[in-house]
């Protein structure tokens, strides 16, 4: 059976005491749930405030990603920065990671190029994502393209049919159990908190590899527009 059949999968490289994202992202560094580890320089986890307003969940690292160890510091990341700042979202209350954490790709003489993950890598590492997001609390998730939105909202969503739309989260999660949390304040007890909501749109590579930049920037920003405008 080919390898990228069937994976073990990253949840036996969780440790089931990790309280914090930086724990996490320490045991990342050694998940081997899918053959991805063995090519890529580094696992790529997620960055930013813990206490994100707005979690972007992107697809995978890139070539740059994949050196630096950091998700969205190529030319996407670049152009989602541009695309968050003209949309108004403070840069400073983000979280970003992707849904595949290792880069995979296929070599094209010395170039490394990418190659989009298949549903065994999403499935496999899924696991990080469930973990992130359970230490996480955020007033809006953002799915950037199609296989972020795989990994959250299940094989029959399409971006293109839904994007720029808010969307109950995690209701609108493939299985919502998975992301569900009882809010607890500092006393112990149960809090009230404003419902979380999930927008989708297109991966800032894909904007990149458009025939008209212009336009499909634009709808980017519009889309975002929509996250800053439940932002308040």
């Amino acid at each position: 059976m080919p390898e990228t059949e069937t994976a073990p999968g990253a949840q036996e490289f969780i440790p089931p005491g990790a309280d914090t994202l930086a724990e996490l992202r320490a045991a990342a560094s050694g998940c081997q749930g899918c053959e991805l580890h063995r090519d890529a320089t580094q696992t790529v986890f997620g960055r930013g405030d813990e206490h994100a307003r707005v979690v972007f969940v992107g697809e995978q690292p890139g070539d740059v990603e994949d050196q630096k160890g950091l998700p969205f510091v190529g030319p996407a990341g670049h152009l989602l920065r541009r695309a968050v700042d003209e949309a108004g979202i403070d840069p400073a209350h983000l979280y970003i990671t992707n849904a595949v954490k290792h880069f995979r790709f296929e070599m094209r003489g010395k170039r490394r190029l990418h190659k989009t993950p298949d549903r065994v890598h999403i499935v496999a590492c899924r696991p990080w994502l469930v973990a992130e997001f359970a230490r996480l609390h955020p007033e809006v998730v953002v799915v950037l393209g199609a296989t972020a939105a795989k990994a959250l909202l299940g094989p029959s969503f399409r971006v293109t049919q839904s994007r720029g739309v808010l969307l109950p989260w995690p209701e609108s999660a493939q299985r919502p159990q998975d992301f569900a949390k009882v809010p607890v304040g500092p006393t112990g007890e149960r809090e009230t908190v404003a419902p979380t909501r999930l927008v989708a749109t297109i991966h800032p590579s894909a904007v990149l590899r458009a025939d008209d930049r212009d336009a499909a920037y634009a709808g980017l920003v519009a889309d975002l527009t929509v996250v800053a405008g439940a932002l308040g």
